[in-house]
């Protein structure tokens, strides 16, 4: 028997024959021939396993979704990320549609020597976690709703949604939630790491709007978590990323704002750049919290000329936003400006083809608290194009209501910043990556010694595990304490992980 015949998805006569009879998916899979063979696999330790097709059949027999092996149809679908260059293959692919599919594959996880387990929501992770080799990966993809409650302003979401899910439906009343700045992000792994976005200087930060949390732990147990109920669950969730559990829904409050927003880039030749951020360190500082803008220093592939400006969200009146804009004016005629009033949907949707790890490409990134000039020609003097690679940098502006809230009101510390600032190299999918990978680390080493601590959202494959704890300061050995009481035998570590100590 072929190994699909195992698959749920893919045994037609068999769902077929269930709907005739009224028997159960489970009784199907005990009456079958054979079990599904054994399976290597790969514990989060790093020892190797056997997974047996009975226990395999067992777990398929608890779960309403799909459980895929090597080989089924939708197992390579699944085990892709949005950056081709992780190209790993799980020993097995868990796809639930609902909380008790997975309490079952995380009890699976647990109870096979902890085998190494990596979840999947919107598959954006910057360092390739949300899939693995020789694991299990949790596909969260088939556990999508987002219900709003337009009288209380609240939104509930489950946890493999997408935040233009949470976009499209909130704001048919006028409401929003702050999310990030790409459509298909998942809500979970950007929730839990903190959440920048359009209109986070605005509202604060998505962890800052969440109200509650629905969490399966390592445990296997189901547990509600706000501030008043697991107070300490709900704390570390809110910038611990997925080190606690995973989140099956998420309970936000919504703000009222108006669909039309100004927004889009405006772009000017990379010889500007130098003037451009000069430019930004100043302007940014005075601007109201209702304007997000960040810059822009961009070489694309192939020898064409650079380019520098700004991407900006406007989110107040519209009649505010030609005075507030106004100063941008001193920089002369741009060679492109895409600004304009908008539906926010739309723009939040604008960059959902031109996301550089849907390429080939790899990531750095750091907090930076000013703007020096020193910082400034860092940027300029060290960035260069190439004919084979793209390069970048650009900065995600803070401040506002994300740095109102205290350090220690959530596991997200870094309140006192003015912006994320990121540098990317991208290739052609299928080129050696080496060279253009060593050229940004070398580029970043200038830019680094400017930072402190780093978008956990953003972890390098290659962050350092010092670096990683230091990042949370002063919040890490209350995380650690989290850690031990709902993970202690760290079953989930695929993340910027918080090491337990029991």
């Amino acid at each position: 028997m072929k190994r699909r015949t195992f698959v749920r998805s893919s045994v037609a006569a068999a769902v077929a024959a269930s709907l005739s009879t009224r028997r159960s998916m489970a009784a199907l899979y005990q009456e079958a021939p054979q079990a599904p063979p054994d399976v290597d696999a790969i514990t989060g330790a790093g020892g190797e396993i056997t997974l047996k097709g009975k226990d395999i059949a067992d777990l398929a027999a608890r779960m309403r979704g799909r459980l895929l092996l090597p080989g089924d149809d939708g197992y390579d679908q699944a085990r892709h990320i949005l950056n081709p260059s992780f190209d790993k293959r799980p020993a097995l692919i868990a796809q639930p549609t609902g909380t008790a599919d997975v309490r079952a594959a995380v009890d699976f996880a647990r109870d096979h020597d902890n085998l190494l387990l990596a979840v999947k929501c919107g598959g954006h992770s910057a360092s390739g976690k949300s899939t693995c080799d020789g694991g299990m990966q949790i596909d969260l993809s088939a556990f999508r709703d987002v219900r709003v409650d337009p009288i209380a302003r609240t939104a509930r979401v489950t946890g493999g949604s997408l935040l233009g899910q949470l976009d499209h439906e909130s704001m048919a009343y006028d409401l929003v939630a702050p999310m990030g700045t790409v459509s298909h992000t998942g809500v979970g792994g950007l929730v839990t790491g903190g959440g920048f976005g359009r209109v986070a200087r605005r509202f604060g930060l998505s962890v800052d709007n969440l109200t509650s949390v629905d969490v399966v732990t390592a445990d296997g147990q189901f547990l509600r978590a706000s501030k008043d109920e697991n107070p300490d669950l709900f704390w570390g969730v809110r910038g611990g990323g997925g080190n606690f559990g995973i989140v099956t829904s998420f309970e936000f409050d919504l703000h009222p704002m108006q669909r039309q927003v100004v927004g889009g880039r405006v772009m000017f030749p990379i010889a500007k750049a130098r003037e451009i951020l000069t430019f930004f360190a100043d302007y940014s500082q005075k601007a109201p919290d209702e304007l997000d803008i960040g810059f822009l220093v961009f070489y694309p592939p192939g020898g064409a000329d650079g380019m520098a400006g700004f991407f900006l969200c406007y989110s107040g009146s519209e009649s505010e936003a030609e005075r507030v804009l106004a100063p941008m004016s001193a920089l002369g005629t741009p060679m492109a400006d895409t600004t304009q009033a908008i539906d926010y949907v739309a723009l939040q949707r604008s960059g959902d083809t031109d996301d550089p790890r849907a390429r080939g490409s790899y990531l750095k990134s750091g907090f930076v608290s000013s703007m020096p000039a020193d910082l400034i020609s860092a940027i300029v003097d060290g960035l260069e194009g190439h004919p084979d690679r793209s390069t970048g940098v650009f900065m995600q502006l803070s401040g506002g209501a994300i740095n109102r809230v205290p350090s220690d009101a959530t596991a997200f510390a870094n309140r006192d910043i003015m912006g994320n600032l990121l540098s990317s190299v991208g290739w052609k999918h299928g080129d050696d990556p080496g060279q253009h990978i060593r050229w940004i680390k070398d580029y970043w080493a200038t830019l680094e010694p400017f930072t402190k601590g780093f978008y956990s959202n953003d972890l390098a494959v290659d962050q350092r595990t010092a670096a990683i704890h230091a990042n949370w300061g002063e919040n890490y050995d209350r995380l650690v304490r989290v850690k031990n009481e709902y993970d202690p035998g760290n079953l989930f570590r695929l993340n910027a992980n918080v090491q337990p100590t029991v």
